[in-house]
């Protein structure tokens, strides 16, 4: 499947696994709190947990009073953006998208390992003001699991408490597996669509986020993703794109028109040289690092 395809409507009332079941029925809960059809803003990227989130409020609340709302900036890469419109086009429901100016905020520019935090602060602040009341909503929820509640390197929940902002799947106590088989059995076209996390993350923690590298880094993972490879990160280290691909696909570098071909699109996109991570790729390969050596950092 090319990574901007999708399958057709998605069936929102399907029958789930009464273990499923119970997951929606909490999300459900978690929202009639506010009413019996209150209106909901999604925090929505188009990953698999937005989109599964969405799926289950617009099951509980209906396709009408659900809104999709995707935060746009320098650090969402443009496939990504494609595919949220995709994504939300099979779910039938209404996508807005949001501005937010994180990198005018010399916190996250400074890229500190809570970065995440202050990139979630700038899009809940937007969200729970202005957008808010400009599209009458109740409540906004967004797409964190019980796995990513866990997890020492998303600050981003800090700011989602700061600005009440609802996480209905991990107060239901849906672990990243139980998202994808919900995914699954709702027919959504990304239950296989692996993480996506925001181009800043290619950037090692304390070097200075710009508009400029994430534009390089966008342009290198579009070229790594059209050589072939199901999923990868360019790490941006100055001169030097590391690029991590799954292991599995490491023989596909050996093709010689393959590889001169990748090379030339990595220098095109701004870097000098590029390097194959022998390492595969590596969720969190900047902040889970740091953390297991300062784990303070976030405190």
């Amino acid at each position: 499947m090319h990574h901007d395809d999708l399958p057709g409507q998605v069936d929102l009332h399907a029958v789930l696994p009464p273990a499923l079941q119970l997951i929606a029925d909490g999300v459900a809960t978690d929202l009639h709190v506010f009413g019996e059809l209150p209106r909901v803003g999604v925090a929505f990227s188009g990953g698999v947990d937005s989109t599964v989130l969405a799926a289950l409020v617009a099951r509980a609340v209906g396709e009408a009073n659900t809104v999709l709302l995707m935060g746009v900036s320098p650090s969402l890469a443009k496939r990504e953006r494609r595919l949220a419109h995709r994504q939300a086009e099979q779910l039938g429901i209404q996508l807005s998208e949001v501005a937010t100016h994180e990198l005018e905020n010399p916190h996250y520019a400074a890229n500190p390992v809570d970065r995440c935090y202050h990139c979630k602060d700038a899009l809940f602040t937007v969200l729970a003001s202005e957008v808010s009341e400009d599209l009458q909503l109740d409540v906004i929820a967004y797409g964190e699991n019980s796995d990513d509640a866990v997890r020492p390197d998303r600050p981003g929940s800090l700011a989602a408490k700061k600005h009440h902002v609802l996480h209905p799947l991990a107060a239901a106590g849906a672990s990243k597996d139980d998202v994808r088989a919900i995914a699954a059995r709702l027919g959504l076209g990304n239950a296989a669509k692996p993480a996506a996390p925001c181009l800043a993350s290619r950037i090692p923690h304390g070097q200075e986020v710009t508009a400029e590298k994430l534009a390089a880094v966008d342009a290198a993972e579009d070229a790594v993703l059209a050589a072939g490879f199901t999923d990868c990160r360019v790490r941006h280290h100055g001169i030097i794109a590391r690029i991590e691909v799954p292991a599995s696909e490491f023989h596909l570098i050996v093709d010689e028109h393959l590889r001169a071909t990748l090379l030339a699109s990595v220098r095109a996109a701004g870097f000098a040289h590029a390097v194959l991570d022998l390492a595969g790729i590596q969720s969190g390969g900047f902040t889970l690092t740091l953390l297991s050596q300062r784990p303070e950092a976030l405190l």
